[in-house]
């Protein structure tokens, strides 16, 4: 069975950091990608970022271009998400989600059958 586990979320102060992480287990986690996927309160769910586990390759939002940076450890089979020089713009509830490869369209939410419960992030001003 796929399951993707988000922890690492929390509340920060504009400027901070936070590093939330994305555990998967029930599939070979070196031949996909995974992206991470956020929410706020009544806004549509925005793709973030994805990295392809098989060579480390990686995709932005131009929302967090220069300031998120994606990796992924794949002896831990877990890709993490550093987020730096927070705003409260990026308080959401940040999900992963699993599919075949990383692309250009990775920000569509219907291409992902997997997905986490989801860890929230709250930047206060």
């Amino acid at each position: 069975e796929v399951q993707l586990v988000e922890s690492g979320g929390g509340l920060v102060q504009s400027g901070g950091s936070l590093r939330p992480s994305c555990a998967a287990s029930g599939y070979a986690f070196a031949d996909y990608g995974i992206a991470w996927f956020r929410q706020a309160p009544g806004k549509e769910r925005e793709g973030v970022s994805c990295v392809d586990t098989s060579d480390g390759s990686a995709y932005y939002a131009d929302s967090v271009k220069g300031r998120f940076t994606v990796s992924s450890d794949n002896a831990r089979s877990t890709v993490y998400l550093q987020m730096s020089s927070l705003t409260p713009e990026d308080t959401a509830v940040y999900y992963c989600a699993l599919r075949g490869y990383c692309s250009d369209s990775y920000y569509h939410d219907f291409l992902y059958t997997y997905w986490g419960q989801g860890t929230q992030v709250t930047v206060s001003s």
